[in-house]
């Protein structure tokens, strides 16, 4: 009969490495074998029953903390400890399946920040002929909006939804977002704010409004960050921007 095997030979035949097998030493998962007249452990079948079975809860994602009492459990006890074993199996393998996903979704870009239903809002804005900048505008703002304005979010996607649906109202917006090329002082822009301003008096419930501020202590704040995105680069917004508000609260509309 053996004497035993050395600690390489157990590492070999219970599948890990030296190193793992020492560190199940140290963490007082497998007790350290007696040693030969030479000063070397001699590992027999009790050890290497039990490396074997450490390495296997470990390989199925069991932490090291977790194995000793599990492995020290006798019958019932010893059930009940894998069932929670697999119940944190399952929660952890739904977390990697929905990181996976999110880490799928972050090839298209800033998509990742944005849910279904904005997405499909943006998918649909190459058909009315909005331009890749137009479209990277647009997924910038949905994003703020979505951060400065959570509680409101579901309620502007509606609202944009309802604008996407009057072919009037999609080609004013488009002048609009074109006008940002134009100079401050286009002469263009005093017509344009003025065709606008008809337009949603005509028919508040395409105005877009950010009701969802409302409640919020700095809602002024959120407010001048939403309604001013994009205008560093696209100067004949700000103007337009004021013009219309200018005309709708001089016809009686009350806006933030």
């Amino acid at each position: 009969m053996t004497d035993g095997i050395t600690i390489g030979q157990a590492a070999a035949f219970a599948g890990i490495t030296v190193k793992a097998v020492r560190v199940y030493h140290r963490t007082g998962l497998v007790a350290e074998p007696r040693r030969d007249s030479s000063g070397y452990r001699r590992y027999g079948t009790a050890e290497l029953l039990r490396l074997v079975q450490v390495r296997t809860l470990a390989g199925a994602g069991v932490p090291l903390a977790e194995i000793g009492p599990i492995l020290d459990a006798e019958g019932e006890e010893f059930a009940t400890a894998l069932d929670q074993v697999e119940e944190n199996l399952t929660r952890r393998i739904e977390e990697l399946t929905a990181r996976r996903a999110t880490l799928r979704r972050l090839a298209t870009g800033d998509r990742v920040l944005l849910p279904d239903r904005a997405c499909a809002i943006l998918d649909r804005m190459p058909g009315f002929g909005f331009s890749a900048q137009d479209m990277a505008i647009a997924r910038e703002g949905l994003i703020l909006v979505r951060a400065l304005m959570p509680e409101g979010f579901e309620d502007y996607l509606a609202q944009i939804e309802h604008g996407l649906d009057d072919p009037r109202h999609v080609a004013l917006i488009k002048l609009t977002w074109s006008a940002g090329s134009w100079a401050a002082d286009d002469p263009r822009i005093e017509d344009l704010a003025e065709e606008m301003a008809q337009h949603f008096l005509a028919d508040p419930s395409l105005l877009p409004t950010l009701t969802g501020l409302q409640h919020q202590d700095d809602a002024v704040t959120r407010h001048d960050l939403l309604t001013h995105h994009g205008e560093d680069d696209r100067p004949g917004w700000r103007r337009l921007t004021a013009l219309i508000q200018q005309k709708l609260r001089a016809a009686g509309t009350e806006l933030p």
